[in-house]
């Protein structure tokens, strides 16, 4: 990997005009277990029938949007599903109150302290997008795409819906290659060529796309791949 930069020279250099100035070093929390595992203690499930709950809904905020009469459907009792949208709730509470807390996504090696730990374990190929504010403050993690990630695939209007919608000014792409191999293939490349065209019209700025391959990952910005 090449010697880390911080996304907010990469930013000010696209839009010096609209950074604002001043706020504290990065606060990014430490590996933990995960979602799955969270899942699985709060629930009193067992790790694969967590997993399986996940992957059926693909990613917390698809069962955030589950009612319980669903959950109960999927063989959740309904102190369980209750449980779990209670959880749900108190979790979009706590970030709606205390905006301040969310990690600051300043590196490349941020981007991997927030997903790596789970994203390495993934069986499949699974495409994500951070969406951020000025301050480069994470405001979600939206899970894309499951299954393969190929430019045929991905549509750069839905990269940028839940940016739009939610008033991101930065993005990061996260996916990850199953065959634990961090190399961008021609593809990513050309992904990233475009989502970054279209985030240049759109005044939303996409500061990097990592690959993870199993413990490890490669920054396309920081190969300029993509960003030509």
């Amino acid at each position: 990997m090449a010697t880390t930069q911080a996304y907010g020279a990469w930013r000010s250099t696209e839009e010096q005009d609209k950074q604002p100035s001043g706020d504290a070093g990065a606060i990014v929390p430490p590996a933990s277990p995960t979602v799955a595992d969270a899942l699985a203690r709060l629930l009193g499930l067992p790790l694969s029938a967590a997993a399986a709950l996940l992957e059926d809904y693909g990613s917390l905020a698809g069962l955030r949007c589950a009612d319980p009469a669903t959950l109960r459907r999927q063989g959740l009792t309904p102190c369980r599903a209750s449980r779990l949208v209670a959880a749900l709730d108190l979790a979009s509470a706590l970030l709606a109150e205390r905006p301040q807390m969310r990690p600051q996504v300043t590196t490349p090696a941020d981007v991997a302290r927030l997903l790596l730990p789970e994203m390495s374990r993934l069986e499949s190929e699974q495409l994500r997008v951070l969406l951020l504010n000025t301050k480069n403050r994470l405001i979600a993690a939206v899970t894309l795409y499951n299954g393969t990630v190929s430019a045929c695939h991905v549509r750069v209007a839905e990269v940028f819906r839940e940016a739009v919608r939610r008033n991101a000014t930065g993005l990061i792409l996260v996916h990850n290659h199953p065959s634990n191999d961090p190399s961008p293939s021609p593809e990513d490349v050309a992904i990233t060529r475009e989502v970054v065209q279209a985030g240049r019209l759109l005044d939303i700025t996409v500061l990097d796309h990592l690959v993870v391959g199993g413990d490890t990952y490669t920054s396309l910005r920081e190969r300029g791949a993509g960003w030509e």
